[in-house]
């Protein structure tokens, strides 16, 4: 197959697997997600040293040296999607990490039916609302709302009322 043929194919749609989500306090973000948002811990807290083990090399792959160690903790939504959480050594958490304008991820998503109670949930858990009160995408049309968030942690949570792509088949900018 020539080169102009492959670029031509279309890609197949890949499964997400995980996201990886940097926290002041592993052991309180575990039990913020799980309580919270019910995600299941796959592999509780555990910690990760720089040094010759099979997961140090890995991760001196991934950070570069001089990382130090860190915790982890592996959870899941129950639509199987990993949520592997970090507490760096040496980690930065500034007051104000809503920096949609830098290149990088800057929120995630949740899909709950009833968002105005997991909005309250996420409140009393210690997190707070980025928005007063959720948004309509067709309002007076159909039921579909958003709302953002932000978890004890400094993390975005967008909240769905309906699936994603219920939301944008036809439009959602009205």
């Amino acid at each position: 197959m020539t080169k102009e043929e492959q670029a031509s194919q279309t890609a197949y749609p890949r499964a997400f697997s995980h996201i990886g989500i940097s926290v002041p306090d592993l052991e309180k973000a575990v039990e913020f997600y799980s309580e919270v948002l019910g995600w299941y811990t796959i592999m509780g807290p555990t910690s990760v040293q720089e040094d010759n083990s099979a997961i140090g090399k890995m991760s001196t792959d991934v950070f570069g040296k001089g990382w130090g160690s860190y915790k982890i903790a592996h959870m899941s939504t129950s639509d199987k999607i990993g949520i592997e959480l970090f507490q760096f050594e040496q980690q930065k958490n500034p007051d104000n990490n809503f920096k949609y304008w830098e290149t990088g991820v800057f929120h995630f998503a949740v899909q709950d039916p009833n968002v105005e109670e997991l909005a309250q949930k996420i409140v009393d858990a210690g997190g707070k609302r980025r928005m007063e009160k959720p948004r309509y995408y067709y309002p007076g049309e159909k039921p579909y709302r958003m709302i953002y968030m932000e978890d004890p942690f400094g993390n975005i949570i967008e909240i769905y009322s309906h699936s994603y792509e219920l939301h944008y088949a036809s439009g959602a900018y009205q």
